[in-house]
């Protein structure tokens, strides 16, 4: 089955959601539980909850007055309102077109150098599956309630294993925490 823009889905792990977005190969929906999603054509697990109707299927932008971008973003912020999309994390304006320099011990090997910005895109990634993860430990409907604290107890280690990389983050509500809700 093909899906189009606007289509609201259900998937197993991520639950109820609609297509944002349709390329050749892969779907990109947002979820309640998984937030913004890309999912393959060919393994993407979706079931057709309901099907967007179309202009050519008797419903249009003046009948219905209804704009469908303005459906998308209005569901946008509401699941960004409650934790379904992370908002915007932005990089301090001082590493901003910064490069980073991994020098070797041995001096016959060159350093590497990569940008901040490159380094921090992947920075906010780890951490956003990190809330994904955790989401979906907390969703699970076969771990005990004793196992779901142990999993959740080391992804909170994995945080404050990462404040270090607190000084990338333009702002403090951002930046990693670890056990005891204190920067370590």
């Amino acid at each position: 089955m093909e899906f189009k823009q606007g289509d609201r889905v259900d998937h197993e792990k991520y639950g109820e959601g609609i297509i944002s977005k349709v390329s050749l190969s892969s779907y990109e929906a947002i979820f309640v539980r998984g937030g913004k999603v890309s999912l393959t054509k060919i393994a993407h697990g979706l079931t057709l909850i309901e099907a967007i109707q179309s202009s050519t299927e008797n419903r249009n932008e003046s009948e219905s007055g209804i704009n469908f971008n303005e459906i998308m973003e209005t569901l946008e912020a509401v699941l960004e309102k409650h934790n379904g999309i992370s908002h915007k994390v932005t990089l301090g304006d001082k590493w901003q077109g910064g490069n980073m320099v991994l020098q070797p011990a041995n001096k016959d090997l060159k350093p590497k150098e990569i940008s901040i910005d490159s380094f921090f895109r992947k920075i906010v990634l780890l951490r956003d599956r990190l809330r994904v993860l955790e989401q979906n430990i907390n969703s699970h409907s076969v771990l005990s309630d004793e196992d779901k604290i142990n999993l959740q107890q080391y992804i909170t280690r994995c945080y404050g294993s990462l404040t270090t990389f607190n000084i990338l983050f333009d702002d403090k509500k951002d930046f990693f925490v670890g056990t005891g809700g204190k920067n370590e």
